[in-house]
């Protein structure tokens, strides 16, 4: 809210750089509706691999972390409560059926109060309770990094958030409708108001983190869809803290800076886009040949020269897991790749690409 009350104080200092990735963003944006037209079924596969990736990300992002083993029986649809083994399981599924309910909405609603709660809900549907009410006491934004406990920032009191949370919706819509700045520069002030204001007593992380997914759908912007922005979050996670934190300073006196958070977003957000065209490109060159083939020429011709087994998997939807293994063996054997980290195994494993090895 206190980001909306001027906006031209708010959005007039934009660093010059912002503008150029805001352009490749919407340069992005504007060749979604191609390749989903050429490329429907590459789409859809992507879609379900980011659905899984950021519900895991952003329920890791707050320590809610259940066994690799357990991941995708817990994103399947109807997962029932008796299966669950623990509260973390619980709260798993509770982001799933959120992310869920907006990625599968014909239509968007509107940003509200009660729309938020009832995302909220779904949060902790699961568990015993807890979900769907705004705060009723003091919460505080804490660290315990240097040893002790340090107070990052203090919300508004319970009282105040019954008029800010509402008032806070209101001003967005208005912005948005008057098209008082780029939409990204006002979805990143609606994050970063929201956060601050910390709503409800547990979750306002993966809640802003549902809005953010919400408003970016809303205003066209689909690459959420496709690229987990979650997971992106989660690998620079300090700087992700960092930011937000940076930007919450002098909040409460309307003269905070909010470069800081709409940077990294900004940024997360570029990458995503360069990297789904990535994706799309790696996809049209490698969709001829067996499937060994293409986990062949996808890895010496297109992955990072540092890669992950999800890597492979994002590049290539539709190949099964033991193919990729089976190429990934042949390959080490062949002297065309090596462990980059040998403390991993498995699905965690890094590997290297040997700069002077070429496909034959």
């Amino acid at each position: 809210m206190r980001s909306f009350i001027n906006l031209d104080q708010t959005f007039g200092s934009q660093p010059v750089r912002l503008g150029v990735r805001l352009a490749r963003i919407d340069v992005g944006c504007g060749r979604q509706g191609l390749y989903r037209d050429q490329l429907p079924q590459l789409l859809d596969a992507l879609a379900e691999a980011t659905r899984v990736e950021s519900i895991t990300a952003s329920s890791a992002i707050e320590g809610v972390v259940v066994d690799a083993g357990r991941i995708q029986g817990l994103v399947a649809e109807g997962t029932e409560p008796r299966r669950f083994r623990n509260r973390n399981e619980r709260e798993f599924a509770g982001y799933r059926d959120a992310v869920d309910e907006i990625s599968r909405a014909t239509e968007l609603e509107a940003f509200s109060v009660p729309y938020v709660l009832h995302l909220h809900r779904l949060l902790f549907g699961h568990t015993d309770g807890g979900g769907g009410r705004l705060k009723t006491e003091q919460n505080l934004i804490v660290s315990y990094e240097r040893g002790h406990r340090e107070v990052l920032f203090t919300p508004p009191s319970p009282k105040e958030t019954e008029f800010l949370l509402p008032d806070l919706f209101d001003r967005y819509r208005q912005a948005v409708a008057d098209q008082a700045a780029h939409p990204i520069l006002l979805i990143g002030a609606l994050v970063l108001d929201f956060l601050a204001i910390h709503p409800v007593a547990d979750g306002n992380g993966r809640l802003a983190r549902l809005i953010t997914t919400h408003a970016l759908l809303q205003q066209g912007y689909a690459v959420s869809r496709y690229v987990s922005i979650e997971q992106r979050m989660f690998a620079t996670k300090d700087a992700y803290y960092d930011a937000i934190y940076a930007s919450q300073r002098r909040w409460h006196e309307g003269e905070h800076d909010v470069w800081p958070w709409i940077g990294y977003l900004v940024d997360v957000l570029a990458t995503a886009y360069e990297d789904f065209e990535g994706r799309v490109v790696a996809r049209r060159n490698l969709a001829t040949g067996s499937k060994q083939d293409q986990v062949r020429r996808y890895i010496l011709h297109h992955a990072p020269t540092v890669f992950r087994f999800r890597d492979v998997r994002s590049a290539l939807p539709g190949i099964g897991d033991p193919t990729i293994k089976r190429v990934l063996a042949d390959l080490r054997r062949e002297g065309a790749i090596e462990a980059a980290d040998v403390r991993a195994s498995g699905r965690l494993s890094a590997w290297k690409r040997r700069s002077q090895v070429v496909e034959p």
